[in-house]
């Protein structure tokens, strides 16, 4: 398949947030050389500081490179060569980091698959992308097993949880979660993390891949802009842009601060921002495979991060704590919000607790999509614009676009989109969907089209007005209706599902299904408990209904389709009647 390279501009784009960043930085150098090469340069120059904390063991920056040379070799000794895909199953472990450098450094692709998707997601995942090797974490061998052989995978590579804890915590754990546990016997298709990267001594070839900015390297997934799941591929040249970027944005951050990386690794906000970048500019990642919201203040407490990403849920349980009262947070640096809208109040309420708490800082808000690793467009700190996403990164150029590609003046409401070296290769094996998010717009230069509305006001600052595409968006979870409703129109009874996302007091959005049932079929509780079980087997733990509601009939557009800002309104309009019916009571 032939994708986009980006190989510069054809002309340069208007910017008028230039003036917060120096020439050279809007000129911006991106090295052509892999992401694993640019991650190595850059450690020589800290290799006995800390690279990684999981749950008190710690790895060095030197042993970190060991580590990802041995896996190097465990892989090329399995077969695994340049171009193969390889899917990485796994929440932030240590295994789950190595094994992605450690595939890159071989010129390999890694498939970062959710390891909370269901086992049908999983097996579609393995078969879109050719995967031929898989790294997966214990817990989810029960879904494997059923779909493996289904699959071109031919070796399977079983990481357990607590491999990397600290001795007791080992034991703990595999005293009650590990006995829980179904694990498969090894065999010619599965085999242990530990007995896979001892086979590293059994390669002794030369194996040095030299990588190029513009060569695939990982693969996200993402719903495109029809709202069908779909797997991005993004080049070395994204990860290294995105290192380049942020140490001129982040420029106070040092060698041996802490980054709480507690955003999952199979997504590009959690793998680019909270773990790529910190180790190319020494920092030191908390890695936080599971938690609960409401543990958030602990892990604040306990590790005292200067560094602090997350989506607005986090913040949110941070201030309604029991133990808010006692949080000092006089340490952090930088605290961001992604993977979800930040509401004005929200985030007037997070800065003026943060002020309680000894904080200099505010929190800013931040905007990207997978397409182009998650992460473009930032606000500054020192400068308040309360309500907005921030100014492109250096380097990075964001336009509001008409529907006819021309672009809309300031103050005016249009499409965001995004071109410059953060942008994808395309869509795996999909040129119809990479087509229709990838314009040549009339600059001779591709953009890639959000689906996102927006305005830019004439300083470069952007604001987020809304969604073009019928995305759902809870606690940082990309859900998409159409899959939904796909899956609960496969039910004999259902003859119409329509789904929307209603207000979340913690979720920030969560999806609602509309029904409307064939003949011969009544609302009961035996047929909501069967359409519940389908979505549970079906799609992963976050795209769960909330809500189901029967109809005769769904409200249509003037051109016949379902209309779904009405239901919506219809939803939210109800709410506040009974909310205010409520309060007579």
């Amino acid at each position: 398949m032939k994708f986009f390279r980006f190989l510069g501009f054809k002309k340069k784009p208007n910017a008028p947030w230039s003036k917060y960043y120096h020439k050279k930085d809007m000129d911006l150098f991106v090295p052509d050389i892999s992401l694993y090469e640019h991650f190595l340069n850059r450690m020589k120059n800290y290799p006995d500081r800390n690279a990684f904390d999981y749950f008190g063991t710690k790895t060095t920056y030197s042993d970190l490179v060991k580590k990802i040379d041995l896996c190097a070799k465990a892989f090329l000794s399995y077969g695994i060569r340049k171009n193969d895909v390889v899917t990485i199953c796994m929440p932030n472990t240590p295994e789950g980091i190595i094994s992605f450098l450690a595939l890159n450094k071989i010129g390999a692709i890694s498939n970062m698959v959710h390891p909370l998707a269901s086992e049908n997601e999983i097996k579609n995942d393995l078969n879109e992308t050719g995967s031929v090797m898989m790294v997966l974490i214990d817990i989810d061998y029960e879904k494997i097993k059923n779909i493996i052989n289904d699959t071109e995978v031919y070796k399977v590579i079983v990481v357990r949880a607590s491999d990397s804890m600290p001795f007791f915590m080992k034991l703990g754990y595999n005293l009650t979660v590990g006995l829980k546990t179904e694990l498969p016997r090894k065999n010619s298709k599965y085999i242990y993390w530990e007995e896979f990267m001892k086979n590293a001594s059994t390669y002794q070839n030369d194996y040095h891949y030299v990588g190029k900015k513009n060569t695939p390297a990982v693969m996200l997934h993402s719903g495109g802009s029809t709202g069908t799941p779909k797997a991005i591929v993004l080049s070395n040249g994204n990860f290294v842009t995105l290192v380049e970027q942020s140490q001129i944005v982040f420029d106070e951050l040092e060698v041996g601060d802490k980054c709480l990386s507690i955003m999952p690794i199979f997504h590009g906000f959690g793998l680019g921002v909270c773990v790529y970048t910190p180790l190319c500019v020494g920092a030191e990642c908390i890695l936080i495979p599971q938690f609960k919201a409401d543990e958030f203040d602990k892990i604040l407490t306990k590790y005292r991060p200067e560094f602090v990403i997350g989506v607005p849920t986090l913040f949110e349980a941070m201030m309604k704590s029991e133990r808010a009262d006692k949080l000092k947070l006089n340490y952090i640096k930088y605290i961001i919000s992604g993977g979800d809208t930040l509401s004005l109040s929200l985030e007037k309420r997070i800065n003026t607790f943060l002020s309680d708490h000894g904080s200099s800082t505010r929190i800013v808000q931040g905007y990207g999509m997978s397409e182009c690793l998650a992460a473009i467009c930032l606000g500054f700190k020192n400068i308040l614009e309360y309500g907005s996403i921030g100014v492109p990164f250096p380097g990075c150029y964001i336009g509001i676009f008409s529907p006819e590609d021309k672009e809309m003046p300031y103050g005016e409401e249009g499409e965001i989109c995004i071109s410059g070296p953060n942008v994808m290769l395309g869509y795996y094996n999909n040129e119809k969907e990479t087509n229709a998010a990838l314009h040549i717009h009339d600059d001779g230069n591709v953009w890639l089209h959000s689906g996102d509305l927006g305005v830019m006001n004439k300083n470069g600052f952007i604001k987020y007005t809304g969604r073009l595409k019928r995305l759902i968006i809870c606690s940082g979870y990309n859900v998409y209706p159409v899959q939904i409703e796909e899956l609960l129109e496969t039910h004999p009874a259902v003859m119409q599902a329509t789904v929307v996302g209603i207000p979340h007091p913690y979720k920030q959005q969560v999806p609602k299904a509309f029904i409307v049932l064939n003949k011969g079929y009544k609302e009961n509780d035996s047929l909501l408990q069967e359409l519940k079980k389908l979505v549970e087997k079906n799609l992963p733990k976050y795209s769960k209904i909330y809500e189901y509601e029967f109809r005769k009939s769904l409200p249509k557009t003037m051109v016949g389709k379902v209309d779904f800002r009405r239901l919506q309104e219809e939803n939210n309009r109800k709410r506040r009647e009974e909310n205010h019916e409520k309060k007579k009571i």
